[in-house]
Order: C-alpha cells, then structure tokens, then sequence
C-alpha cells in the first residue's frame, strides 16, 4: 500500500511539473505577442522570427550544456563539474522512487523541461528590449551563449547548490533575479552597445515617442504572460501531493494573481498623475512589473501584503520606464524596467515576509547577478557589434 502511495505521488507531481512547464512555454507567446504589438509593423516579422528562434535555440543549448552547467553531479560552488550526459536521456526507475521513501518525487526529464522554459523566458526579455536595430543572426548568435553558459552558470550558484544559495542564503523562489534580473542585465548591455532607434531622440533631450503598431495584440500578449505566471510562480514549489504543499501552492496563485492586479492599478494611477492620461503600455506594464517583483517569493506574504508589494512594482517601473527615456536608454517594450528595476525590487522584499533572508544575502545575490551577467553579455555584444 505504501509503494502504491508513493507512486501515486510521483505521478501526480510530475504531472504538475509538466503542465506548469506548459503554461511557462506559453509565456513564449505572451512575449511574442506583447513586443510585435510595441514595435513598428515594418519590424513585426523580424520580433516573431526573433522569438519562435530563440526558444528553440534554448531548448536546444540548455540539453546540450546548459542544464548540467545548472544542476551539475558536483561543483565546488563557483563552477559546476561539466557532466555531458543529460542528452544521452535516462531518468528515474520505479525501483530508485521506492528506495528513497518518496524523496524522489518527480521525473528527472520533467525537471528538464520545467526548467528549460525557465531560460527561453530569460531570453525572451532580452528580445524585446533590442527590438528594431539588431540583424536577426547576431542576436541569434548572442542566445546561443546566453542560454548555453551565461544564464546557466548564474543559475547554479543560486538553484544549483552554488554559494550563493551555500553561503549567503540568497533566496530567490522562482526568478526575480536569476530570470528576470538575468535577462534584463543582458538586455540593458546590448542597449547600451546599440545606442538608440534612429530618431528616438532629438536635441535638448527631446523625446519622441514611437508608439506601437498593434496595442490589442501587446494587451493580448499581456493576459498570456499573466496566464503563464501562474505556472512560473505555482511550479516552482515543485510538487503538490500533500496538504501542506497543496495549500503553499494555492497561496501562490493568489499572491501572483493580487500582485498582478495591484500593479496594473498602481500603474494606471501614476500615469494619470505623471502625464495627466491613462496610458495603456504603462498599464500592461504596470500588470507584469507586479508579477516580477512578487516572483522572488510568492508563498509567503499575506495576499494583502502581495497586492501592496505588486502596487509598489507597477509604481516603480512607471518611474524607472521614465528615467531610462530620460538617460537615452532605448528600450521599445519597457523589459529593463519591467524585469530589471521590478527584478531588484522583487529580492530586496523578500526580508519583509521570510526572516530567514537578511537584505546583505539578497543585495549580494542581485550584485552578482548583475555583474556576470552583464560584464559577459556586454563582451559578446561588443564582438558580435565589431
């Protein structure tokens, strides 16, 4: 009876595991859809090869190398021993499930594919951003590395038993640094090599806005991206085949959903006061800068305490949208803003409702977050740009 339950439990969580993955890949689509509706329609074919590309340069990098880099057989906390064998397939037998009581309690391959969407969302944040003024094999060229050592290896030092999960008790639940932060760190390195879209800004720190070309299409990609967080956020407690782990589970929908909700109100309302009119981008963005900063630890506040944190992230990425336009930072979609300043934001809350984090361990985590991903992108950009 006993083993009966402990497979029993094995499949249910696997079960979850895959369809959170699924509702993740769907984000994909939320992306696409949310930067072809940003940027100008002569650009749109080019965003949604970029994005249906670079997914599945993610899936590919992220078998061969990547997810070993990630979760490595052994490491010293720094660097992963390189073990290739991940691609030769393999995963766990019903003889090692019962050996270990129910420890094991999930697939190793729904692992894999839970975590490789994981990466082609840290990519797809970086599309957007580079939006208009990038060839199509460059930026190819940079997911290649990006998805295959840069993101991986940062990974590891937080979900793969590195030092930084190891020695600093950086906690990060399911991304607001190692996804966000990550993606966006890479994204505002390439903008800063590219410089700006042509006419974007004018003498005296004129502005010019170049407005999208399809808002329902971007409000389309909206819903999707809140959509997909729920299996981004919800999938990463892992499993759900008990009452505690059922109920943390279900308190991260609800937390993902208040924040989410509080920061496209949030938004709205700063947009109003700021420019005097409700604007629509600033709103869609208000929805995702609140489902980012509730990403890094969703299972533990109050869904009151959740609706504030996502208002403060749809407040944030209002002002941070509006600095960046005033330091000539070109980013067409907001994605620095939304995962980059609402990523930081999302880490540096976590202390407020888990006192097992202390802000040194969290302001050390987004520091080397920041400075690996950064100093290595900025390198590959600036080859790929001479």
């Amino acid at each position: 009876m006993e083993s009966a339950i402990i497979e029993t439990k094995y499949a249910l969580d696997t079960f979850y595991f895959l369809v959170s993955g699924a509702l993740v890949m769907w984000m994909a689509a939320g992306f696409a859809m949310l930067e072809a509706g940003l940027v100008r329609s002569k650009n749109t074919a080019e965003i949604l090869t970029k994005n249906i590309a670079l997914f599945a340069i993610a899936c590919i990098m992220y078998m061969l190398m990547g997810y070993n880099i990630m979760y490595p057989s052994d490491g010293n906390g720094y660097f992963p021993a390189l073990d290739l064998s991940f691609m030769f397939g393999g995963d766990n037998t019903a003889e090692d499930v019962l050996a270990s009581g129910g420890e094991t309690y999930y697939s190793g391959m729904s692992d894999f594919f839970f975590q490789v969407v994981f990466v082609a969302t840290a990519m797809s944040i970086v599309s957007g951003a580079v939006a208009e003024r990038m060839r199509l094999w460059s930026f190819l060229i940079f997911a290649i590395v990006m998805t295959g050592v840069i993101y991986p290896l940062q990974g590891y030092w937080k979900w793969g038993g590195g030092f930084l999960d190891a020695d600093f008790g950086f906690q990060d639940f399911a991304g607001s640094g190692v996804v966000h932060l990550c993606g966006a760190t890479a994204a505002l390195a390439g903008v800063l090599l590219l410089g700006a879209r042509k006419g974007k800004y004018g003498p005296g720190g004129q502005i010019n806005p170049i407005p999208g070309a399809n808002l329902p299409l971007a409000t389309l990609g909206t819903f999707i991206l809140w959509l997909g967080w729920f299996g981004f956020n919800g999938g990463s407690e892992l499993k759900v085949s008990d009452i505690g782990e059922a109920n943390a589970v279900a308190a991260v929908f609800v937390n993902t959903n208040a924040a989410a909700a509080a920061g496209v109100f949030a938004a709205a309302v700063t947009a109003r006061l700021l420019f005097g009119k409700t604007d629509l981008t600033m709103t869609l963005n208000g929805a995702l800068a609140g489902l980012v900063a509730i990403t890094a630890e969703p299972s533990t506040p109050t869904p009151l305490l959740a609706t504030v944190f996502g208002a403060l992230g749809g407040v944030l990425v209002v002002f941070s949208i509006v600095t960046l336009d005033k330091l000539k930072i070109d980013d067409p979609v907001g994605a620095i803003s939304v995962h980059g300043t609402c990523g930081l934001l999302g880490l540096l809350l976590v202390p407020v409702t888990n006192g097992d984090v202390s802000f040194t361990g969290q302001l050390i985590g987004a520091a080397t977050i920041f400075g690996w991903v950064f100093a290595t992108s900025f390198a590959v950009w600036l080859v790929l740009k001479l």
